[in-house]
């Protein structure tokens, strides 16, 4: 009888010692699942807190060459850009599309902010009084990154931009400062965002932010600082019944300076080539090297600014989080080709200066790129995660800033048809690039063909430079198949991007 008591006993100490075992399982699991839900939740949150920050810096007319990241013989100082590019990436091919207007910086800051070509923007882009409201203008960058709960604030200039997609924004805090001053000068708008990110850090805020860091210079009139003018022996001139002084500081020629363009630029009683204050129709050496000096006095203080606001971040631990993106609306001539104006398609206007900085991105990197200014909206979206709008013409060149591709685009296409019209084309493919002009109603018919890897500077016959390829080679029946080439490719782009314009020799 003991025996069969000691086995019943043993069975159900067994089973519940087993019924325990299984209890601890269960409740050792469950913590398990609790602790790892738990873990998720907070590597979820910590991601939403973790989302990238953007510090998207626009300048007003700056030719990519002023900077030493692109021509490394020019004198303007710019410790901060330079810095930035040396910790970037820096595209080698950045562009704007173009414009129907002399205002080029109003279209371009319209498909910077909708992402859209040049044919396909709202009516503002074209004639700027017309401002009613648009579908598109709730598409635009503040309005997007409002939706997706970003924190987004804005300063930049007043005028020729695109009064309702900075509405968008929820700090706007926007004046066109060009004087010479803290106050009336580019240091005014470094005040704008050093305010807001001091507000930012007393309302311990977490979100992500979306800064749009405009400056109103370098664009005329170009009235630098004393001493930063001083540097560049440079003067606020203002007299134009005599020339600047001439001073050894100022900025030399630039290599495909000429005195004149060989042709009419087809534009009559242009402001910038016959009205800006200090320049008017001057060509000659001193006055370009006083416009130089101005110009680059501007470009520095623009780089003090960057300055202050990169450092400020670096304090706030946000630095490392944040993308930041240098870039101008378009390029400038400034003597170029003899030229003074944004209305031309040379590389040196338009190109634009682009630099990106930011998580994920290979530090002293060079791309091609081959990007437009319109497609900044779909890239930036694409780095937050944030869904692309369905209006954007645009592609987004992430793939470029991690590495995984070098161009996003084979071929770019632009147009300056803010004078006569039809104006001027451009097409661009590797190293070739043709340039089209249809001005004056006929009177003014030039074609241009460059090889960029031979004659980066596209000079001109004008420039009598020795090597047979350093110069416009539209006239030489050696390159006859090229030509034709690229005037088919032209038309091409024309057609795809809805140019409603054709050129005299194009088949309608």
């Amino acid at each position: 009888m003991s025996n069969l008591f000691s086995t019943i006993y043993l069975k159900l100490a067994l089973k519940s010692f087993a019924n325990f075992l299984t209890m601890m399982t269960r409740i050792f699991f469950g913590i398990s699942f609790l602790l790892i839900l738990s873990l998720g939740c907070s590597q979820k949150e910590s991601q939403v807190q973790k989302r990238p920050n953007f510090l998207f810096v626009l300048v007003d007319d700056q030719s990519p060459f002023d900077l030493k990241v692109y021509d490394p013989k020019s004198i303007l100082e710019t410790p901060y850009i330079n810095n930035l590019a040396q910790a970037g990436m820096v595209f080698e091919s950045a562009r704007h599309m173009g414009s129907m207007n002399g205002a080029v910086c109003t279209p371009s800051r319209h498909m910077i902010m909708t992402g859209r070509t040049l044919w396909h923007l709202p009516p503002s882009a074209e004639f700027q009084k017309n401002t009613d409201p648009h579908p598109l203008d709730e598409q635009t960058i503040g309005a997007v990154f409002n939706r997706a709960g970003y924190k987004t604030m804005r300063t930049c200039k007043i005028g020729n931009s695109y009064p309702a997609a900075n509405a968008q924004f929820t700090i706007v805090k926007d004046a066109t400062k060009r004087g010479g001053t803290e106050e009336s000068g580019s240091a005014w708008h470094a005040k704008q965002v050093l305010e807001y990110l001091d507000d930012r850090e007393v309302k311990q805020e977490e979100e992500p932010f979306f800064i749009h860091y405009g400056f109103s210079h370098p664009h005329d009139t170009r009235d630098g600082t004393p001493e930063l003018l001083a540097r560049y022996g440079a003067v606020n001139h203002t007299d134009s019944t005599r020339l600047p002084s001439a001073n050894p500081l100022q900025p030399p020629l630039q290599e495909n300076y000429l005195p004149v363009h060989p042709f009419f630029h087809g534009h009559p009683e242009l402001r910038d080539e016959e009205r800006v204050s200090g320049v008017w129709k001057n060509r000659d050496e001193q006055t370009v090297r006083n416009e130089l000096g101005r110009e680059y006095a501007c470009d520095e203080n623009i780089d003090i600014q960057l300055g202050k606001v990169l450092k400020k971040l670096e304090e706030m631990g946000e630095i490392e989080n944040t993308y930041i993106i240098y870039t101008s609306d378009h390029g400038m001539s400034i003597g170029r080709h003899g030229l003074m104006g944004k209305q031309n398609l040379y590389e040196h206007t338009w190109r634009v200066p682009f630099i990106v900085k930011g998580p994920g991105i290979e530090p002293g990197k060079r791309v091609e790129g081959n990007i437009y200014l319109l497609d900044i909206l779909p890239t930036v979206c694409d780095l937050a995660g944030i869904e692309i709008p369905k209006t954007v013409n645009g592609s987004s060149f992430k793939p470029v800033l991690m590495g995984e591709k070098n161009v996003i685009r084979e071929v770019q296409y632009g147009v300056y048809c803010g004078g006569t019209k039809p104006g001027m084309r451009t097409v661009r493919k590797g190293d070739w690039k043709l340039i089209k002009y249809d001005m004056m109603e006929g009177a003014v018919r030039e074609t241009q063909l460059f090889n960029l890897a031979e004659n980066p500077h596209e000079y001109l016959p004008e420039h009598q430079r020795s090597s047979e390829l350093e110069t416009d080679l539209a006239e030489d029946p050696k390159y006859a198949d090229k030509l034709k080439e690229m005037e088919d490719l032209l038309l091409e782009q024309m057609i795809s991007n809805n140019d409603p314009y054709r050129l005299w020799d194009q088949k309608m």
